[in-house]
């Protein structure tokens, strides 16, 4: 008798958004199934493979899986739509301060959410601002899955903050994204005025940027002998490039003559073109010559794709790894550490904020906060005692 492997699911919230964990031992056939035939992603954070949450996910997965893995679907705590092929999953007690569970939506409330996306796609909204504002709009039509689309008003509006959001202790940052998806959802698909201002918006936090040391920096690209690997990691700091930037480089935006890199279609859908220094295009020459890459700057296997984004996250945790770095660092850190080396090497802050792609210079001025070149030449009273 064929023992078949087990997936189990749990839910969960990550990044701000309700996803299902999906927990199973190593298996390159299953995963390929998953991965080929689902949205599966794998969070570094959580040490496990997740899929968004919708209401029907459960009986997509048992169709999918049947006959080749056991599904465990006993850690779910939110409701799904099995139309019968699965029993109900156990519900877990509510949490404290929170009023009640989310539904499911109904058909109709399906293909309202269906038509916002399609009119915010034609709007040419970024494909993670569409993703954002669907995956909010969800949750708080499944709070108020119990009244009609057209019957929500201002007060459900207000109890959903204080009875969903408030209670659950959700992000300040979430908190904006529902508002400002309701908002939208309603102007432009309802053709009604639900009015956040009713909800006092929290300030965001200002929490200051991680940096790395020049030689932490040195360090952790130093530690990586695969020339392909050190030349990504190099190029996200020392051209301050965010990781899909990147990934999203081909071969025809490296200006070898004018020491440019044309950085295309970025955040906020901007072009813009960034210094390339002497050493790192003689690092890239160095790439080019070994890998010969066709098309993207950086390929992932085959040659065909660009490079997978997770991969390029592992590049940096085993790079940290041999480095013997124990701080939390993640890609983005490297830009930060570039733009605040930039600083300290006396680069006027226009000029960061035009390599950084920056639309506000508010933005570029934090870098100010973690530099050491002005707090370092504060001497304390404390050594005049």
């Amino acid at each position: 008798m064929t023992i078949l492997p087990k997936i189990t699911l749990k839910t969960s919230v990550h990044r701000e958004k309700e996803v299902v964990q999906l927990q199973f031992e190593r298996n390159e056939a299953l995963q390929y199934l998953l991965r080929k035939n689902t949205l599966m992603r794998w969070s570094a954070t959580m040490s496990c493979w997740y899929l968004p949450y919708t209401h029907k996910l459960t009986q997509e997965l048992f169709v999918l899986v049947k006959d080749k893995a056991f599904l465990d679907y006993s850690l779910m705590n939110a409701t799904a739509e099995t139309a019968g092929v699965l029993p109900k999953p156990v519900v877990e007690k509510e949490k404290p301060g929170m009023n009640k569970e989310l539904g499911t939506l109904s058909e109709e409330a399906e293909k309202k959410v269906l038509n916002f996306k399609q009119w915010m796609r034609s709007k040419r909204y970024s494909e993670n601002t569409i993703g954002t504002y669907v995956d909010a709009l969800r949750i708080f039509l499944r709070y108020c899955s119990e009244k009609e689309i057209s019957e929500i008003n201002n007060q459900d509006l207000i109890i959903f903050n204080n009875d969903y959001i408030l209670a659950n202790s959700l992000s300040s940052s979430f908190q904006n994204q529902v508002v400002n998806a309701i908002k939208l959802f309603f102007r432009t698909v309802e053709n009604k005025h639900l009015d956040p201002a009713l909800i006092h918006r929290p300030k965001r936090a200002k929490v200051l940027p991680n940096v790395l040391s020049k030689e932490e920096v040195k360090q952790i690209l130093n530690a990586l002998k695969n020339i392909k690997h050190r030349a990504m990691l190099s190029l996200i700091y020392s051209c301050g490039l965010r990781r899909s930037e990147l990934l999203h480089l081909k071969l025809k935006d490296i200006d070898s003559g004018r020491g440019l890199i044309i950085v295309r279609q970025a955040k906020g859908k901007k072009d813009r073109v960034v210094p390339l220094s002497d050493k790192t295009l003689h690092m890239l020459r160095d790439y080019f010559l070994a890998y010969k890459p066709k098309e993207w700057l950086f390929e992932g296997q085959g040659g065909i794709d660009q490079y997978d984004e997770r991969s390029l996250q592992n590049v940096l945790k085993q790079a940290l790894e041999k480095a013997k770095i124990n701080k939390p660092v993640s890609l983005h850190w490297l830009r930060h550490s570039y733009a605040t080396h930039l600083l300290e090497n006396g680069t006027d802050l226009r000029y960061i904020q035009e390599i950084l792609g920056h639309s506000r210079s508010t933005t570029t001025e934090i870098y100010t906060h973690v530099s050491n070149k002005s707090i370092q030449k504060v001497i304390s009273p404390f050594d005049s005692l």
